[in-house]
């Protein structure tokens, strides 16, 4: 069963008016055009610290460890080194306290637990962004 978070950070960036200006032929005036609004969000899962214990990054390090099958290669593709990424991958261990990869072979895999935590980060930020689009869908 995968283990429960007990801290989610959400941070809401408010939504920015975009205002498009057009220059009559003496400069004088501005066509306002209607307001859009766009919705964006960051999500990640914090220690009890407030440190990052998963969050879009590392998915995106699980991810590309995943298909390629080696930190190496994960690294090389994110243009980050093996350190970073290898250092990203312990914290986050560390922090949720369950092995994310384990090493085979030459090569690297994810467990169980990772691909759940990846699965369910996945709907949470879907989520999230329809429940966003949803709350601001009147106003655009």
């Amino acid at each position: 069963m995968p283990k429960r978070f007990n801290y989610v950070n959400i941070d809401i960036i408010k939504p920015v008016a975009i205002f498009m200006c057009k220059s009559r032929g003496n400069g004088q005036g501005m066509e306002n055009r209607k307001n859009k609004f766009v919705v964006r969000s960051k999500i990640w899962l914090a220690d009890k610290n407030g440190k990052v214990a998963f969050g879009l990054g590392r998915f995106r390090i699980l991810e590309a460890i995943d298909r390629l099958g080696s930190m190496n290669s994960a690294a090389a593709e994110l243009s980050m080194s093996y350190r970073s990424v290898w250092c990203r991958i312990r914290e986050s261990e560390e922090r949720i306290g369950r092995k994310l990869v384990v090493r085979k072979g030459q090569g690297s895999v994810l467990t169980p637990f990772a691909r759940d935590l990846m699965k369910q980060f996945t709907e949470l930020n879907l989520k999230l962004q329809k429940d966003a689009d949803k709350m601001f869908g009147n106003l655009l």
